[in-house]
């Protein structure tokens, strides 16, 4: 499963215990984790917790952030890529679903980029925004408001799951077959 999350470090330290609760979580469901690769705040968060269960962590980080040492040594697997669109398109083949946390500017890049994907059938992956505290309600708003203008459809609207809870955000992600 792929996580899209915060990365500075001066978010609340509730979200650093989300992004961990969804590590154990994907870890005891024997889910692999799929992330930016990075060690800091949310991401380092969720990608401790899932080792600590037992999961594989598989990280793509840009060369650029190497440098700048917010790089998971741990990871189970680290690729290090040029750009952040290699970095998505590696992570994007890599995962059977998306599931994004409270995060910032790039987290609502990734998440538009493969929610808008999946509602185009360029993929059939699952997309959930779990937003335990009403982070992203200010975003579903204003998207809800495109769709009354007529610049969003509803099936694309319907083309994400929004949830509160790690567990209902695991089994939106879950596969149906």
């Amino acid at each position: 499963m792929c996580v899209y999350c915060g990365s500075n470090s001066n978010v609340p330290e509730s979200y650093l215990r989300l992004a961990a609760d969804v590590g154990t979580e994907l870890a005891a469901r024997g889910w692999g984790l799929v992330w930016g690769g990075a060690k800091v705040s949310m991401m380092g968060e969720v990608a401790r917790a899932a080792r600590a269960g037992g999961a594989s962590t598989y990280g793509v980080i840009p060369r650029g952030l190497v440098e700048l040492e917010v790089a998971d040594p741990d990871a189970g697997e680290l690729r290090v890529v040029e750009t952040m669109r290699e970095r998505k398109a590696l992570m994007d083949d890599a995962a059977d679903a998306f599931l994004a946390l409270p995060g910032g500017l790039g987290t609502c890049e990734e998440l538009f980029e493969v929610w808008t994907s999946g509602y185009l059938r360029m993929h059939d992956k699952p997309v959930v925004l779990l937003d335990p505290d009403d982070h992203w309600a200010g975003m579903v708003t204003w998207i809800e408001g495109l769709r009354d203008r007529g610049f969003v459809p509803q099936a694309a609207l319907d083309a994400l799951a929004v949830v509160s809870t790690v567990d209902e955000a695991l089994d939106a992600c879950a596969p149906t077959g």
